[in-house]
């Protein structure tokens, strides 16, 4: 296993956010936490990660205690892409994605040619070179998305943890960000994103951990989460579920009204 925790819980002010948290992902996969919304995905995404630090139980990356790690050496491996994402500066995007090259770069070094090369890479994979001379905090919200992923691809992190990368984006843009993240995966590396699209989540993960209170109540294909009603009585609705040789097509069709 690239990442493992044993027995990971988060309290924040006395309360319990995280408890008994035993997660696996191995290289060339793509999982996918689901949930509804304070099941503790973004706290889980955001410990593995290393963004929240102050977590109790056992994290290991490539058989090691994460805190074996310095910084610099994790903001290489490690790519974070957090929910709701803002540039905070009116920067031209292409500086904005030229950040995500910093963990390469000494005190007064500039840009190489690998640099650039992999800025470039970047962009052309989240189709977002058109927007290189725009100022970042003038990007509409879809717009603004692909760019914080292109600046993280720039990173060419071995891990990507993404927190609901397609919430903001068009239907095209939705399935294109999926299937870069899964070529990710499909390349050696390895994808943990939160998503609350069903389908999207079905369709691409090769693995989905169902989250609810703090905890995993399940995990693995989406036919795991679908017997005994998991994912329908964990999220409180009725779902109508269609199935072909491609897969399924859930819809949320109704709340459980107990």
């Amino acid at each position: 296993m690239l990442i493992e925790t044993h027995q990971l819980a988060l309290h924040i002010n006395g309360n319990s956010i995280l408890h008994n948290i035993n997660f696996r992902c191995g290289e060339g996969e793509i999982i996918g936490l689901i949930g509804p919304n304070g099941a503790g995905k973004t706290s889980l995404l955001k410990i593995l990660a290393h963004v929240q630090t102050d977590f109790s139980g056992e994290y290991f990356f490539n058989q090691l205690p994460v805190s074996h790690y310095n910084a610099q050496t994790l903001a290489r491996e490690f790519g974070y892409l957090a929910q709701d994402a803002t540039a905070h500066w009116p920067l031209k995007v292409r500086k904005l994605i030229e950040l995500g090259r910093l963990p390469f770069q000494g005190m007064v070094s500039g840009l190489t040619a690998a640099d650039r090369q992999a800025v470039t890479h970047a962009a052309r994979q989240t189709e977002v070179e058109h927007l290189y001379e725009r100022v970042a905090t003038t990007l509409s919200g879809g717009e603004r998305t692909r760019v914080f992923l292109a600046r993280l691809f720039a990173t060419q992190p071995k891990v990507i943890f993404a927190d609901e990368p397609i919430a903001a984006l068009d239907p095209y843009h939705q399935l294109h960000i999926m299937e870069i993240l899964q070529q990710h995966a499909r390349q050696g590396g390895s994808v943990i994103v939160v998503l609350h699209d069903l389908n999207m989540a079905s369709r691409f993960c090769d693995r989905l951990v169902l989250m609810h209170q703090g905890g995993i109540v399940g995990e693995g294909s989406i036919d795991d989460l679908l017997q005994d009603q998991l994912i329908q009585k964990t999220y409180g609705i009725e779902l109508q579920i269609f199935c072909n040789e491609s897969g399924y097509a859930l819809t949320p069709w109704q709340r459980h009204r107990d």
